[in-house]
């Protein structure tokens, strides 16, 4: 129960990052398997400080989650829609039902809430331009109180990156 108390504590309160940490965190960012060995020989530090700053920076939530990039083509999810909703209405509950929606839909891999003419930005991959109109026509229309849509369609990405620190 205690150690519950602290792990709370850690990932409300501010964590102050320090040259060594933003070291790892970069490490970590270009190669998610990279040994806490490897890390301690780049960064200057013995294995043990290493693993407890990965560890703190866990419990902490600044890192979230390690990953697999997957190359989208090589999956069969080579066409890319920026795809922006409004809604009908708009209240927290309408909102609720919207984002729920989303969360079950497997081609959409982003969902941002944004301000201006539209109220979500989806950034959805799919195989194909079939694909993509069944996922809208099927799919995304029939979510309740969809309104207005507009599709943009990747052409080609000029950038592309997971990393927050540099």
């Amino acid at each position: 129960m205690e150690e519950k108390k602290e792990k709370e504590d850690l990932t409300t309160q501010n964590l102050v990052l320090d040259e060594k940490d933003m070291s790892i965190l970069r490490l970590l960012q270009e190669n998610a398997k990279i040994t806490v060995r490897e890390i301690s020989n780049l960064v200057h530090l013995s294995p043990t400080p290493v693993h407890d700053r990965i560890k703190r920076m866990e419990d902490a939530g600044v890192i979230k989650q390690y990953v697999t990039l997957v190359d989208q083509a090589k999956v069969k999810r080579g066409l890319m829609v920026i795809c922006y909703v409004s809604l009908k209405q708009h209240s927290k509950k309408a909102g609720t039902i919207f984002i729920k929606a989303i969360q079950e839909l497997h081609e959409v891999i982003e969902c941002y809430n944004i301000s201006g003419e539209f109220d979500f930005m989806l950034k959805v991959a799919v195989e194909n331009m079939d694909a993509y109109y069944n996922f809208h026509v099927n799919k995304l229309s029939n979510i309740d109180n969809v309104g207005q849509t507009q599709s943009v369609f990747v052409m080609g990405v000029i950038k592309q990156t997971h990393k927050l620190v540099y």
